[in-house]
């Protein structure tokens, strides 16, 4: 009998303003709903990595974090994306995700993309200009890591020879790599690449669909013979609340989803108001994104399919939507960051109980 597909959760570690908790409680909830998680039966949990975005991400140094979550859970897989990869040194990547493979005992994923933030970009000093080549070349770095031995590599921005890198990661060939994925053309990219496609909460469902047929087409003319470790993998981000009541289910989640991507608009605005040399997709996406800053609300949201809010019937059909329409992977934003723990946690085991085990895999 074939495995429903992959659950996973996604986690900004978000602090609004209406929620009565600071920093530390906030770290010590998300860690206990980790537990939990694993005790469920989740597949795995996805942090983030930000920098200077107050309330909408307190998500700065993910490593640290998941090492605290690997020594709190057994099974559950680790998630350590997106690693904006154009301001890391891909030395110190590789010696932090094999540490982290190590602690968790071969459990983690690795997600890279280029982050899209200039205040980033300006504070790390990188040029935005740069951030394609950066990102490859990186990855570059990281599978020579990979293939073991002393590491070498000469290119344009990173030159040694020679290295002894340590510790080396658990998985073989390697942790599996994901890329996040955006614009289009990334969509190729991350197939030529050989990476699974991170889809984040960005775009509404009818585009995404786009997205995901450029993928496969590109996958089948990139990787007719795909190396070890190749990932062909999709996996989508998507805000979700179920309560046993529907109607409960829509006035407890309304303003922790609406609070959620009315704040990831105001994150990409920097983005959407300037030419940024290879972020030209995002300006392209900035009448879109003024109009639907006007419909930030829960009906709109559901209607575009970047939110799942009712009860376990609604969410399962909902999420068995999206399987069946090429997601291979989903990221459950459970609450969307913004709600108090002790309901994320309800909805976690009601999730767990009454949605997951009523998934099907995809038709083949």
């Amino acid at each position: 009998m074939s495995t429903p597909p992959p659950v996973d959760l996604f986690y900004e570690l978000s602090l609004p303003p209406f929620l009565d908790r600071d920093e530390q409680t906030l770290f010590q909830e998300t860690l206990d709903e980790l537990a939990l998680a694993d005790e469920l039966g989740f597949h795995g949990a996805w942090l983030v990595e930000h920098h200077f975005m107050p309330a909408y991400a307190h998500s700065s140094a993910p490593a640290v974090f998941l090492g605290a979550a690997a020594s709190r859970t057994r099974r559950l897989r680790l998630g350590h994306a997106i690693v904006p990869l154009p301001y890391h040194h891909p030395i110190q990547v590789a010696e932090t995700l094999a540490t982290l493979d190590l602690v968790s005992g071969g459990r983690v994923d690795f997600g890279f993309g280029r982050g899209f933030s200039p205040l980033e970009y300006e504070t790390f000093g990188v040029p935005m200009g740069e951030s394609r080549a950066r990102t490859e070349e990186a990855l570059a770095v990281l599978r020579a890591f990979f293939a073991g031995g002393p590491l070498s590599f000469h290119g344009r921005h990173f030159q040694f020879h020679d290295l002894n890198v340590v510790p080396r990661p658990v998985q073989r060939p390697h942790p599996p790599l994901w890329m996040a994925a955006v614009s289009p053309e990334s969509f190729d990219i991350a197939a030529r690449l050989g990476v699974g496609a991170l889809v984040g909460p960005f775009k509404p469902w009818f585009m995404i669909r786009e997205d995901i047929a450029r993928y496969r087409r590109a996958w089948r003319e990139h990787q007719a013979d795909p190396a070890p470790g190749a990932n062909g993998a999709l996996a989508m981000t998507v805000g979700i609340y179920c309560h046993e009541d529907r109607r409960q289910a829509r006035r407890e989640a309304k303003r922790a989803m609406e609070w959620f991507y009315g704040n990831l608009l105001d994150q990409t605005a920097p983005i959407l108001q300037r030419l940024y040399e290879g972020y030209e997709y995002y300006r392209r996406m900035a009448p879109a994104h003024r109009v639907f800053r006007h419909a930030v609300h829960l009906r709109a949201l559901e209607a575009m399919g970047m939110v799942v809010v009712g009860d376990p019937d609604h969410c399962r059909a909902r999420l068995q939507a999206l399987i069946d329409d090429g997601v291979d992977r989903l990221l459950l934003a459970v609450g969307a960051g913004a709600m108090p723990s002790e309901r994320v946690r309800a909805s976690l085991e009601l999730l767990a109980a009454e949605v997951l085990p009523r998934l099907r895999p995809r038709a083949p």
